[in-house]
């Protein structure tokens, strides 16, 4: 979760910016946290105190407006409606990731991903992109490499991710669907590199 919010921040100045290169300072005075931090922490509080979901998305969108929301999220929240609206947004799978480190087994996470997404996101992409944000979490979280994790997600989804970062970006632009950002996530996820901290000398 506190990767998610970091990595929010951090891309808060890149959205819709067409940024395709990864030189750029991380942090620069305008970073901020953006809508999906927000609901981000909704969620982990839903599932912490079991309040009504509804309730906490209304109470936090408009305890920090002006966020980014989405313009129909942004109407459903104002005007506190408590019916979905059917977006296949990526919103569901930007504030998914508390589900992924919350449960013990995938079963529990994808119903969870589901009713954490289906009371706004209720479009079957919308709910796809974030059980697919939450599994993979999920499998990262039990140990799994990155082919295992990436195998999963093909069998369970049926998302093709065999595309490369470098066939992705020279036509890729501004997207907010799941189905057209929770793919090219995975990919770029996929080929991040760990590094190992140096080991301690001892004196």
């Amino acid at each position: 979760m506190l990767g998610a919010i970091v990595g929010d921040v951090i891309g808060s100045v890149h959205e819709g910016a067409g940024t395709k290169t990864k030189d750029f300072p991380l942090f620069v005075p305008q970073s901020t946290f953006t809508d999906d931090s927000v609901l981000t922490v909704a969620v982990a509080e839903w599932i912490l105190s079991g309040q009504n979901l509804v309730d906490l998305l209304h109470t936090y969108t408009n305890a920090y407006p002006g966020r980014g929301y989405g313009g129909m999220f942004h109407r459903w929240a104002s005007d506190h409606v408590r019916e979905p609206y059917n977006s296949f947004g990526n919103g569901a799978a930007m504030r998914v990731s508390p589900v992924g480190f919350a449960f013990e087994t995938m079963e529990e996470v994808l119903a969870w991903s589901e009713r954490c997404t289906a009371v706004t996101h209720n479009h079957p992409e919308g709910i796809r992109g974030a059980q697919a944000t939450a599994a993979a979490i999920y499998l990262a979280r039990r140990g799994q490499d990155k082919d295992q994790i990436r195998s999963t997600l093909e069998s369970q989804f049926g998302y093709d991710l065999s595309a490369r970062l470098d066939q992705i970006r020279p036509t890729y632009d501004f997207d907010e669907t799941c189905q057209g950002t929770v793919p090219q996530a995975l990919a770029a996820f996929f080929e991040s590199t760990s590094q190992t901290p140096p080991a301690k000398r001892v004196a």
